[in-house]
């Protein structure tokens, strides 16, 4: 039997597809990486036909690129050396919801959209990054270490142990679903990194390179009964940062970011193009969300006591914040700012970064706290250098971890139709990420054609990385093309 009858045989024949038509429909994704299509594709409905899939593939030497989304922007998914793509939405189970561990156990296609309306029937929540699209796959966000809006959680690291099917097929459990017993064994998954090595970190901003994640447990968290939502406007970032900085190490708030007035028109715009116009020129020019919030237990004491430790480190310490529950100008904002934090956005609208001119680019990286408006200084200067204009530019900033660090964002728009404005951009991300690695930044996903920047730069990492690569998929199977491999 050749090769597509043994894979129509472990999928089904309605879940193996090779039509030409249906496979362009994976040839690309919201980047301006080139398009590439796969020789065919594969549905699994499980773990086992996910490895009986991949023993095929070893055999034949055909490569295999998995997919658990519909929503992709960095190009991860895109087939570059053709073979097979395994879609994984039709994995999109929700297979437990432990109240008990505040514990969530999910299939790799289970979307935000699906996310969010179950575990908010039970009452709980897990916190999400910066409007994700209600069809993106929640495991490759947190896979992809997108960081959450929400960084005064009691936990390092969001995800706890997972199932991955190796590229030789070996079905692995890690963290402490490998115990016997599992999944009704005391632990319930709730450890990722025990018992034995933390391997969940292995396949983080992998791109599928090193194994497919068929399900995840993830931290859940109580829907708060009450919520203050607090806007500041800022002209001086580093004023800001100093505040954070006094502020989160002391647990006070749950969400909390920093948004330009593009970036933030964007996100609020309703009636396009005039909302958005309107609003970028009316916000100020850096706009920080505070979100207060009450759970379970004496909620009002608990919004009460992070009142007034604001309202005292504003009068003694940092006169110049004026911290309050809405933003001079925009009145109501707080109702529509909490429901886009708390919900992904919606399928049926654009998402805001394509709505501002149909497609963009994001330059993201880590740095401290203090050197972010370095970089906001430096972006502007090399964009006005390309002739991108500076004040188009939405720029975002995620404190990480209490304000240990931060995660800066510019986003850069263009129209996908015009070739000589999706180029300039592209020199524009590639000259900015040049220099912005020799100045400190910290690239934590180096996909596309990011990976030969970072990666030249850490020589012997890279070289390590390749021998892991080679012990754990011999063949080279795996999304070949990708990271340094």
């Amino acid at each position: 039997m050749d090769v597509k009858g043994r894979l129509s045989e472990v999928v089904g024949a309605e879940n193996f597809l090779d039509d030409a038509a249906r496979l362009q429909v994976y040839a690309g994704d919201y980047s301006y990486t080139r398009a590439a299509a796969p020789s065919c594709v594969v549905k699994p409905k499980s773990s086992s036909e996910v490895s009986e899939v991949i023993k095929v593939c070893n055999e034949a030497r055909l490569p295999v690129v998995p997919c658990s989304s519909k929503v992709h922007f960095f190009g991860a998914t895109i087939p570059k050396e053709g073979g097979l793509l395994m879609d994984l939405t039709g994995m999109n189970q929700i297979l437990e919801i432990d109240a008990d561990n505040r514990r969530v156990r999910f299939e790799a296609g289970v979307t935000w959209e699906k996310m969010t309306r179950e575990l908010k029937a039970a009452g709980y929540r897990v916190i999400m990054p910066l409007t994700p699209p209600a069809e993106r796959s929640v495991l490759t966000d947190f896979m992809e270490r997108e960081e959450p809006t929400n960084q005064v959680y009691d936990y390092g690291e969001p995800l706890e142990a997972m199932e991955v099917v190796w590229p030789t097929g070996e079905i692995f459990r890690m963290g402490s679903a490998s115990v016997n017993g599992y999944p009704d064994s005391p632990s319930k998954g709730a450890n990722p990194s025990g018992p034995g090595l933390d391997f969940y970190r292995f396949f983080q901003c992998a791109q599928g390179t090193m194994g497919v994640v068929t399900w995840t447990n993830l931290k859940m968290e109580s829907i708060p009964r009450k919520d203050k939502v607090l806007f500041a406007p800022v002209k001086d970032l580093n004023y800001a940062m100093e505040f954070l900085h006094r502020i989160l190490p002391r647990r006070i708030g749950q969400e909390v970011l920093l948004l330009n007035q593009v970036d933030l028109a964007a996100i609020l715009a309703e009636n396009w193009p005039a909302d958005y116009e309107r609003m970028k020129a009316a916000l100020p020019p850096w706009t920080l969300i505070l979100v207060v919030s009450g759970l379970l237990r004496r909620p009002e004491e608990k919004i009460a006591y992070e009142m007034n430790f604001l309202a005292e480190v504003i009068k003694n310490e940092f006169s110049e914040m004026h911290l309050g529950e809405n933003l001079p100008g925009f009145p109501g904002l707080r109702h529509r700012v909490l429901s886009v934090l708390r919900n992904p956005w919606p399928a049926d609208v654009p998402h805001w970064r394509n709505q501002v001119k149909g497609a963009s680019q994001s330059l993201f990286f880590h740095t401290r706290p203090l050197t972010a408006n370095h970089f906001v200084k430096r972006i502007r200067e090399i964009a006005t250098r390309h002739g991108y204009p500076a004040q188009e530019i939405g720029m975002y900033i995620q404190p990480i971890e209490h304000n240990r660090a931060c995660r800066p964002e510019f986003t850069f728009f263009y129209d996908p139709g015009d070739d000589a404005a999706k180029a300039a951009v592209r020199s524009l991300y590639l000259d900015a990420a040049a220099a912005f690695l020799k100045e400190g930044a910290v690239f934590t996903r180096p996909y596309g054609e990011l990976a030969p920047i970072v990666y030249e730069r850490a020589a012997s990492y890279a070289a390590n990385l390749k021998r892991l690569k080679k012990v754990f998929d011999p063949n080279n199977i795996m999304n070949p093309g990708n990271l340094c491999f």
